[in-house]
């Protein structure tokens, strides 16, 4: 399977990610329609207040369908939040996941942030353990009732 990143959303990409998001957690969560929303919304705000330099998003393809995505958005000089991190469950276990966590990174070193942090869900545990790999350490956990259900975030923290 040949799967390539590109480094620029086009026209539909916005719609396409809230739309895998949304239905891939719905199947895989039973996240409701909240979630998607939360998706929306964040990527909305990340599209038209990107700074270039600061800000990044990352695309996985195959064969011109959306697979996967990541975004670093800057939330100061020093501290960048790790966001969208998805890979379609068809295309986990090729190295997409590790490559685009490694992108994002390497990209955050560049822009001059020292910290990198995310939040997550303690169900994605194939994330955590790729965030771990990736030398993430939790710092925070909190449970509270979101997206139809009773969830676990944990936060994570990067030191770059």
């Amino acid at each position: 399977m040949k799967w390539m990143l590109r480094h620029s959303v086009k026209p539909g990409d916005i719609g396409q990610l809230t739309y895998l998001h949304g239905t891939i957690y719905a199947r895989e969560y039973q996240y409701d329609t909240t979630f998607e929303a939360y998706v929306a919304s964040g990527i909305a705000d990340f599209i038209q207040s990107f700074k270039h330099g600061k800000d990044h998003i990352w695309l996985a393809e195959v064969n011109h369908e959306l697979v996967g995505s990541i975004a670093i958005v800057g939330r100061s000089q020093r501290q960048a939040q790790l966001r969208w991190f998805f890979v379609h469950p068809h295309y986990r276990g090729h190295g997409i996941g590790r490559k685009l966590i490694e992108e994002a990174i390497r990209f955050s070193k560049r822009a001059g942030y020292k910290t990198i942090y995310l939040w997550t869900t303690s169900q994605l545990a194939t994330a955590r353990h790729l965030y771990l790999a990736s030398g993430f350490k939790k710092t925070e956990e909190k449970e509270h009732r979101i997206w139809g259900q009773k969830i676990r975030e944990e936060k994570y923290r990067l030191q770059v």
